[in-house]
């Protein structure tokens, strides 16, 4: 596995979907709360909130789908 790290074949891959992951855990940890505040206390706006940030974990996941399968068809 490491060998594919060092291959520079697939440095410009690494880094998008590395970014894009990191996005994506970013995104998790900022909407922690607006769930919390929602599921417990009833708030509509947390909810909102909630909602907005779900659509933009599913483009992330869509772009880190799609960076993953272009690195495996690469090989």
């Amino acid at each position: 596995m490491n060998n594919l790290n060092q291959n520079s074949t697939f440095a410009p891959f690494k880094n998008i979907t590395m970014e894009n992951f990191q996005k994506l855990k970013e995104v998790i940890a900022a909407i922690e709360v607006d769930a919390a505040s929602f599921y417990d206390k009833g708030n509509k706006a947390a909810g909102t909130r909630l909602r907005n940030a779900m659509q933009q974990l599913k483009v992330l996941a869509t772009d880190i789908r799609k960076e993953v399968t272009e690195k495996k068809n690469a090989q």
